[in-house]
């Protein structure tokens, strides 16, 4: 893992060696893509859009965020800006590499969070922008254009999460792909039609799981708040 953590760092290296406009830009985008717009932004416009879409994103989104912090429960992953640290790096080689507010992000960084939660809430508001420019044009061109946005999106945020050392490469990649695979697995499962005690179960199901996991954990003697 060291070698891939090294291979992060020095990807982190070159990303930062960018024009200065290059760095407002990807400090932006990790803050404009903070999981916490899929509920503020993402959710209010998908509804305004379609109701169906709405309950999607909202539903897909609180799931990513309970997936996401089970997965980094089990998988761990080391962040940047504390990795170079405490695997002695920094202090062997002249590393150029730059602090930001977003960089000491703490706990377990795999897999990325910003990206996951994006990618899979997203997900269903960007099928359903696919199916209205279908209806609307037969230019294949412009029926690409909603997955085109999803993936350039999806890109930047994995980029800027790397630029400000609060992830490497790999996670962002298991981010995106995981985050993807989720959206679409709950697009599947019809979850519009389902009725209110269903959703009410399952947010119970899916916070009694996570507590007792976190008990489970801790008495087994792995510290998740490492």
């Amino acid at each position: 893992m060291d070698a891939l953590y090294t291979a992060g760092i020095r990807f982190a290296e070159l990303l930062q060696s960018g024009p200065p406009w290059l760095e407002k830009f990807w400090i932006l985008v990790t803050s404009q893509a903070d999981p916490k717009c899929v509920f503020t932004v993402c959710f209010p416009l998908a509804y305004f859009l379609n109701r169906k879409v709405g309950m999607l994103v909202l539903w897909t989104g609180l799931v990513s965020e309970w997936l996401n912090v089970v997965l980094k429960w089990f998988l761990f992953g080391e962040r940047p800006f504390w990795w170079v640290h405490q695997s002695g790096l920094s202090s062997k080689e002249l590393l150029t590499l730059r602090q930001f507010p977003a960089s000491c992000e703490t706990g377990p960084g795999s897999p990325s969070g910003h990206c996951m939660i994006t990618g899979a809430a997203l997900w269903p508001l960007v099928t359903e922008l696919t199916t209205l420019a279908s209806r609307h044009s037969r230019s294949p061109v412009l029926k690409l254009v909603p997955f085109g946005a999803y993936i350039l999106l999806l890109v930047a945020v994995g980029l800027s999460r790397v630029f400000v050392l609060a992830h490497f490469p790999h996670q962002v990649v298991s981010g995106i792909l995981t985050g993807a695979a989720l959206g679409w697995w709950l697009q599947t499962q019809s979850l519009p039609s389902r009725p209110p005690g269903f959703f009410v179960a399952a947010a119970l199901g899916l916070l009694l799981s996570s507590l007792s996991l976190h008990s489970l954990l801790g008495a087994a003697g792995i510290d998740i708040d490492w």
